[in-house]
């Protein structure tokens, strides 16, 4: 057998080579990070979402050698700090992790959204799904997803869903089976999950869904049953509550899930961008952060990327679209 290199295998190996070495090049050029991480979360300090992104950031600030600082930028669904990234210098000195609202749906909702989120974002990486659980007050007979679609034809203009926003997964969700099943059920919104699942549990509303880490210790009292849960997978927390998926629906509304990421500028240099995710990835690799994810409700994507993450975006994007435009939400 003849292990003679052709002149095609080594421009290959030679082209590979290049291309390594002006990533590398490039990276050292930039000398990043030279200077102190802002990591804004677009929302309060103390939620999931910061509590997530000072168990990140704190793995980052070991393993590229510069502070992290979180910096919470609260307000509008995610708006305000948003677009501070979007409009912020494009060298990965300032980030943002946040939900799949201001990163995705946020474009449909808002006449007036001060960014576009696929023109002036750099996706970076996907970290974690955000499954929601479909909960019911005890006083609904319905045990299971199919009997509930039943119980709501059945009752219709009887039933209230609730949800912590216009817009948010939980109201359009609500609305969909609502309209699916010409149930006619009256939406209430709240300002948070922590009311909402309150008045869930004390009758003032009949369904909702919520977080695990809301739900899970109303359910294991007994205060709440638990339906199905959305999205692909069941979650870890909660492995003995399928998902609506497996009961028969399956609606694109119902396998959509909330998810939560990192992006950076837009023009931010693409060795840079591959940086961070690879550290990304290391840190939702240790067994720490993947116990404190779980805890929170949220389930780890496996190997995300910059390319899988761009990929995910796109295959999500026209079901949310849609979904919002059933809804015939619009907001200021």
């Amino acid at each position: 057998m003849n292990f003679a290199p052709n002149r095609r295998n080594l421009l290959a190996a030679a082209s590979a080579f290049a291309l390594a070495g002006c990533a590398a090049s490039a990276l050292a050029q930039t000398g990043y990070p030279s200077k102190p991480i802002r990591m804004i979360v677009p929302f309060a300090a103390g939620g999931g979402t910061d509590v997530l992104a000072r168990v990140i950031g704190e793995k980052l600030s070991a393993s590229l050698g510069q502070p992290v600082v979180i910096d919470n930028r609260p307000g509008a669904a995610g708006i305000i700090g948003t677009d501070a990234v979007a409009k912020a210098a494009p060298d990965g000195h300032t980030i943002v992790l946040s939900l799949s609202n201001a990163l995705m749906t946020n474009q449909f909702l808002y006449e007036k959204l001060p960014y576009h989120p696929e023109r002036d974002l750099a996706l970076v990486y996907q970290i974690a799904m955000g499954p929601l659980v479909l909960v019911t007050h005890p006083s609904i007979p319905a045990k299971t997803a199919p009997d509930l679609l039943k119980y709501m034809a059945a009752n219709k203009g009887k039933l209230a869903y609730g949800s912590y926003g216009l817009g948010a997964y939980p109201h359009l969700a609500g609305a969909h089976m609502s309209t699916a099943q010409n149930a006619d059920m009256s939406h209430a919104a709240y300002k948070g999950e922590a009311p909402m699942v309150q008045d869930l549990i004390g009758g003032q509303i009949q369904m909702a869904f919520a977080s695990a880490l809301q739900a899970k210790p109303h359910i294991e009292a007994g205060k709440l049953n638990a339906i199905g849960v959305s999205g692909e997978r069941r979650l870890s927390t909660l492995p003995n509550v399928p998902t609506l998926a497996e009961q028969g629906l399956k609606d694109e509304a119902y396998r959509l899930t909330g998810w939560l990421a990192i992006a950076a500028p837009a023009k931010t240099p693409s060795p840079i961008v591959r940086r961070l995710a690879d550290e990304v990835r290391k840190a939702t690799q240790q067994p720490d952060v993947q116990q404190r994810v779980a805890a929170m409700g949220f389930e780890l994507l496996p190997d995300s990327s910059p390319e899988a993450f761009a990929a995910a975006y796109r295959k999500e994007r026209p079901a949310w679209e849609l979904l919002i435009k059933q809804s015939g939400v619009k907001l200021d």
